[in-house]
């Protein structure tokens, strides 16, 4: 049985540091990142607690395919990509990604 996973993107409360990620759990994951579960780790020193875009695919390979493609992407087209969907730059957790 093939596995799903997800992309997305954390940033701190100023907007100012973007860290895509790729998970098989994307609940889960999140929740590492909100609480600082992995001490010293990028994310943790940058306090990236935000996520404010995702993408859903239906294999984790597709969904690190993807993430490889934007981790090589300028700021300028990441920022593009989040405010296609979330022009507010919201946290996604709260909206809509916690209550699955």
């Amino acid at each position: 049985m093939q596995r799903g996973g997800a992309i997305y993107i954390m940033t701190n409360k100023l907007r100012t540091t973007l860290y895509i990620g790729v998970s098989s759990d994307l609940i889960a994951r999140i929740q590492q990142h909100k609480t600082h579960f992995f001490i010293n780790s990028f994310t943790d020193q940058y306090n990236l607690e935000l996520c404010v875009y995702y993408e859903c695919f239906s294999s984790i390979v597709e969904a690190i395919s993807r993430e490889k493609q934007i981790k090589k992407w300028r700021r300028e087209k990441k920022e593009a990509l989040i405010n296609s969907i979330n022009p507010s730059w919201s946290d996604l957790w709260e909206k809509e990604i916690k209550y699955w």
